[in-house]
Parts: structure tokens; C-alpha cells; sequence
């Protein structure tokens, strides 16, 4: 019988609470082992096996735990991951991977030195709506692709409290956080892009990091646009998708972070399944006949990360997210925020190092 694999948590907030454990917890390939818990002992409360530790030194050199979860503030995640490294661990690091592109750069050749798996938590990847326009660009259902609008919006008008996240620190604001997310997928469905402009800024009264972003992708056959904002109260659609023989249109996002917020645990038969109301439009024209029809979402299953995971620390199969490709994104980051400041067009394969 394969071992379990030993799993630590560098900490137990949203990220911990509600996008790690409770699929660590249900995985009969992991054990959610222990927990950094400085003052309360929340995880311990909800997962009563594990052990809560109170520091991070602690956990990462503790000779039981396989596998680290970095699921720390965004400027840690290159020292905490270079430290579970270097003691022999296995590493998940959060999105973002890095703050910037030389960080990712250290953490990849460290990785391959001591022999150990390192990958970032795109979970966004299996999202149901993702899979969907995915399979549907697979299949030339719009035919060639000339525009593509990917949003990731939400409201929230104020400056939330005692939080990381609000702070002006490295690697913190939207683009880090929920660009992260869409910039992946941008990547797995287009590649590289030509150019890119972008503009990153504050738009909430009292802010301090970037709560908007607006990124125009130049490609040699289409115009990408990816958006996002603290400030949308009626969101449009996430995809919009045009090509010469139809659209897809697509409002509304995955049910299984909700979920996971409201408490439920990622299982059951109708796990990840978004209700037919949510479905996205496909326009478009199929053997000569022109179609207008709800487009049934694929199934969003964010257990499938840890699925992949498991088979390659425990039989060697690949990764789902190569490290080299959390890299890529924070090198895109890091040309959208120059071509902020510049206000201008960047050639993108001119700029830094390329790991795709």
C-alpha cells in the first residue's frame, strides 16, 4: 500500500479554510497531518486529528510532513517555499507563485536540485466554465478565434480591515490576486501573446493597492481583453468569446467556491455541476445551419488537483501546473505593471526570460 502523504498548512485563513483542507481531509491519498495556528485553533476545532503548531519554522521542520501547502502572504511565498525545499519537502505555493519572475526562476532550479515537486495552486484551471470554453476552442465551434473578454469581477466597495491584502506590500492588489487566475487561462488557451497594455490602479476612495486592472493582449490573429474590478455590482459576462463562424457568452461564476464558503465539502455526485440557468450562449453555425442554444458547463471539479498531485509525488505522472508555468504568469504580471508605468505597448518575447 502506497503511504498517505503528509500534509502541512502554513496557515488556516480563507485560502487554508476553504480551498486546501477540506479536500486535503477527504483525499484518501493525503493526510491533512498539521497546522500553523498561532493564537486560535480553528482547523484543529473542524479536522480534531490534526496538529495546530504555532510556527512555521516548526511545521516546515517537522520530520513528519511530506508535502508544504505555502498559502502565506503573497511576499513570503518565495522564503517559505525555498525553506520547505531546502528541508526535503514537496511544495504548493499559492497563487501568485511569486512576486516576481527571478524568485520563480530560484525556487524552479532549487526544485530540481533536491529532487522534489513544486507547483502552483491554479485551481482555476477546473473550473467548470473554463473547461467548457476550453473543450468548445478545441472543438472549432466559433471557428477561428479574433476576440476574446475575460472578466473576473466583483463589488466590494470598502477597505476591508486587518488584512494582508489591503496593504502596500509586495505582490499584493488585484492583478496578483485575481489575475493570477485569469491571466493562467489566458496562457492555456492562447499561448504567448505579441504585445501587451495594460493599465493597473486604485479606483475605491481610501485604497491602497490596485483594486482594478484592464490588459489588452495583442496576438498575431486576435485581441484578448482581460478585466477586473472591486467596483462591479452588475457583472457582465466572464467569457465572451468571438470567432468567424460564431460567439460564446458566458455569465456567471464556478459554484464550488461558493460552496466551499457556505461550508459544504467537495463530495457527492452533483459536486461542481452548474445549474442550466447559468449555462453559457453558444451562437453559431454547425454543418451549414446556424445554431443559438444554452451550452451545457463541463463539470468544474477542483479535486482534481490534488488527484494530479498525488499521482505524480507517488507514481511520477505530470504535473497538472508545471512550476515554469506560474512563472509565466508573473512574468506577464511584471510586463503589465512596466506597461502601466511606461503607458505604452510592450513587445512581450522581448521582455525577460521566457519559460513556455
Amino acid at each position: 500500500m502506497v503511504p498517505k502523504i503528509r500534509t502541512g498548512l502554513l496557515s488556516y485563513g480563507m485560502s487554508g479554510h476553504v480551498f486546501h483542507a477540506p479536500f486535503l481531509h477527504l483525499h484518501p491519498s493525503y493526510e491533512l497531518t498539521a497546522v500553523v495556528e498561532r493564537h486560535a485553533q480553528k482547523a484543529k476545532d473542524r479536522y480534531p486529528s490534526i496538529r495546530s503548531v504555532r510556527s512555521v519554522d516548526e511545521l516546515i521542520s517537522s520530520p513528519d510532513i511530506d508535502l508544504v501547502i505555502v498559502n502565506t502572504p503573497n511576499e513570503t511565498h518565495m522564503s517559505y517555499a525555498q525553506q520547505a525545499l531546502e528541508s526535503g519537502k514537496h511544495v504548493v505555493v499559492e497563487k501568485p507563485f511569486t512576486v516576481t519572475v527571478g524568485e520563480a526562476e530560484t525556487l524552479i532550479r532549487l526544485s530540481k536540485k533536491v529532487g522534489k515537486v513544486l507547483t502552483v495552486y491554479h485551481n482555476r484551471r477546473l473550473d467548470g466554465s473554463f473547461l467548457t470554453l476550453k473543450r468548445i476552442l478545441e472543438q472549432q465551434l466559433l471557428g477561428s478565434v479574433v476576440e476574446a473578454s475575460l472578466h473576473y469581477d466583483r463589488f466590494r466597495n470598502y477597505i476591508q480591515p486587518a488584512t494582508w491584502k489591503e496593504e502596500a506590500n509586495p505582490g499584493v492588489g488585484i492583478l496578483y490576486n485575481l489575475g493570477s487566475h485569469m491571466l493562467d487561462q489566458v496562457l492555456q488557451l492562447f499561448g504567448q501573446p505579441a504585445w501587451v497594455d495594460g493599465r493597473v490602479g486604485i479606483q475605491r476612495p481610501g485604497g491602497r493597492v490596485p483594486d482594478y486592472y484592464d490588459v489588452r493582449l495583442e496576438y498575431a490573429d486576435k485581441l484578448v481583453v482581460v478585466k477586473s474590478s472591486y467596483l462591479v455590482r452588475e457583472a457582465g459576462p466572464q467569457y465572451a468569446v468571438h470567432g468567424v463562424t460564431g460567439s460564446y457568452v458566458k455569465f456567471g461564476i464556478d459554484p464550488q467556491e461558493q460552496a466551499l464558503i457556505e461550508g459544504r465539502m467537495p463530495e457527492g455526485d452533483d459536486w461542481g455541476i452548474e445549474p442550466e440557468p447559468y449555462w453559457g450562449t453558444l451562437h453559431t453555425e454547425i454543418d451549414g445551419k446556424v445554431i443559438r442554444t444554452k451550452h451545457p458547463t463541463e463539470r468544474g471539479d477542483y479535486r482534481g488537483y490534488y488527484d494530479n498531485l498525488a499521482r505524480v509525488i507517488q507514481h511520477g505522472a505530470n504535473l497538472l501546473v508545471r512550476p515554469e508555468e506560474g512563472a509565466e504568469v508573473i512574468r506577464l504580471i511584471q510586463c503589465i505593471f512596466q506597461s502601466n508605468q511606461d503607458r505604452r505597448a510592450i513587445a512581450y518575447k522581448q521582455y525577460g526570460k521566457s519559460f513556455i
